[in-house]
Formats: structure tokens, sequence, C-alpha cells
């Protein structure tokens, strides 16, 4: 009879735990993170994290990592607030304007500075900037980071403003992808471009550099990119959040001591994500006027808010004071 009890009582804490791995394990597997990024060069590093599988080696072992393409910040952003993204690399101008409204998120590092550059159709009649006034210009989004940018310039260097507040230019919105094409069949003057898209213009001939990256707006020191998250999955969640942070230094890092193979996942991702191939000579332009850092200016960050309001962009003076969290990064 005791020989049974044993028996029985073993087989009893076999079963307990057995239980307990199963259900470790599941717990595991069921631990997803996405992260989100655009399919441009001042996004390099989301790039990177994807291709070498960065996020696995600071992430908790178990976790599921997946990647979400976007095509503007407006849908980064709104999935960012729903919960289908974690975290990933945005255009601080969303940032700052979803923030500015209420949302709940934080930058907790930078991803890049740089890379907007303003172009023009060889054959639009523009020599200088104010030969804008009368023209057509496109953007990737109103109100978005490349767009603020160059308003931005025209306003305070040029006394230029859009159709959108009653001014001389006529704003049009499309993907960068296109602007090669817009240029070649006459429909734009003059685009603000992120890279690579506007070293891409410049190879195929179709546009030309009219005012380049360290004259335009915020040109070098406003972060082009910055890595973002939720303010619930830092209260929640911080050492996950450090885990990611991490992941994101790691590409950042990699991208800084190894720019010859990062270019090469740049051509492959993009390609992947876009369907167009870039060569390496316009990358290798491109990456002249971007600078990878995971370091964030918060008083360049305000700078521009100040200036998107002045713009219109935004409904009331903002004040960016808590949507900068360097302690990630520090």
């Amino acid at each position: 009879m005791k020989r049974l009890l044993i028996l029985a009582a073993i087989i009893i804490l076999g079963a307990v735990l057995a239980a307990c791995g199963s259900s470790n394990a599941e717990e595991e597997s069921n631990e997803v993170v996405t992260i989100g990024y655009f399919p441009n060069i001042n996004h390099v590093a989301g790039m990177v994290a994807e291709e070498k599988d960065l996020y696995s080696e600071t992430l908790p072992d178990g976790t599921e990592v997946n990647y979400q393409y976007f095509p503007d910040g407006s849908a980064f952003m709104t999935a960012l607030e729903t919960g289908d993204i974690e975290a990933g690399i945005v255009g601080p101008g969303p940032a700052m304007n979803h923030f500015t409204s209420g949302a709940k998120v934080s930058v907790v590092g930078a991803a890049s500075t740089g890379g907007t550059v303003i172009m023009k159709r060889p054959d639009a009649d523009i020599e200088s900037p104010e030969d804008l006034v009368g023209k057509t210009f496109i953007s990737p989004r109103v109100g978005c980071t490349h767009d603020v940018q160059f308003e931005a310039l025209m306003k305070d260097e040029y006394g230029i403003t859009s159709d959108r507040t009653g001014g001389e230019m006529k704003h049009v919105t499309g993907k960068p992808a296109t602007y090669s094409n817009m240029f070649a069949t006459g429909n734009v003057d003059a685009a603000t471009v992120p890279e690579p898209w506007a070293s891409f213009i410049e190879e195929e001939g179709t546009g030309e550099v009219l005012i380049d990256t360290p004259d335009v707006a915020y040109g070098e020191t406003l972060p082009a990119a910055v890595f973002v998250t939720s303010n619930e999955l830092i209260e929640n969640d911080p050492e996950l959040v450090q885990s990611i942070v991490d992941g994101h230094k790691k590409a950042t890092e990699f991208i800084q001591n190894n720019p010859d193979e990062s270019k090469e996942i740049a051509i492959k991702k993009i390609k992947e994500i876009t369907d167009q191939e870039l060569s390496p000579s316009v990358v290798d332009r491109a990456w002249e006027r971007i600078t990878f850092t995971y370091d964030v200016d918060e008083e360049v960050l305000q700078e521009f808010a100040n200036s998107s309001y002045d713009l219109g962009f935004l409904d009331e003076q903002p004040d960016l004071t808590g949507l900068v969290d360097k302690s990630f990064i520090e």
C-alpha cells in the first residue's frame, strides 16, 4: 500500500511539473513584439534589425518578432495607438502631432538626422526658391516632417506659403517613390523629398536639387526619424521597452560600424517592400546626406513643433514636455 501511495505521488508530481513546463513554454511562444518602419533610408535601422535579427539578441527568449511597413506617419501612429505595433521608427512630425492631440506616446530615441532634399523639375522654369510662386509642389503628406521642413524654410526665408493658407504655391501629396515619374510627366514642379528618393531622382535625371539638406529648415539637426513606443507599454513593462530599445541601438551601431553591409541591406529591403531596386550609387549619394544616431535633441524637436504651429498644422502652441524619454538610451 505504501508503495502504491509513493507511486501515485510520483505520477501526480510528474503531471504537475509537466503542466508547469507546458504553461511556461506556451507563455513564451505567445509573446509577440511588432516593430514598424518605412521603406526609406532614414529608417535603415529597422531594415538592419530585421535582416540581422537583432531584436532576438535583446528581447526575452521565446519572443516572436514581427515587422510591419507603413506608407506614412499617420498610419504608423494609428497602429501604435491601437496596439498593432509595440514600437518603431517614424518621422518626428507625426509623433509630435499625435502627442499634442493627446496620444499617449513617447519618443525613446532617434534613428537618423538629415536626408530631406527640395527637388525641382528641370523644365519648370525654377532657378531659385523665389520662383516657386505659382508652382505645384508635392510632399508625402500634409504636415509631415518633410512638408514642415520645406514650408518653414519657404515662409521664414522667402515669405512664400502654400495654397492651404491662401498662399502662392499649390500643394499636392503622394508617395515619394512616385516623384520621379511625377516630374517626368510634368504633374508637379517641385518636391520635398526624403532619401533615397532624392538621389534616385538625380540618377534618373528627372529632377534636380534646388535646396540641399544643409539648407532645408532643421536640415542636419532635426531627427529625421525617431524611435517611439506607447506610454502604456512603458508603464506596464519597462523592461520590455528597454529590450526593444537595446535592439534598436544595436541596429544603429551596426550601421555606424558597417556602412557597406548596411547599404546592401537597405537596397535589398527596399526592393522587397516597394518593388523598386536602388542602385549602389543612389544609396551612396543618399548616405552622404544622413547621420545615423539614436541620440535625440529635445530642443530641436520643440523648435520644429513651433514651426509646425506657425504654419497652421497644429491648432495650439505646442508644448512637447513629456514627449521625449531618454532614460532608455542613457
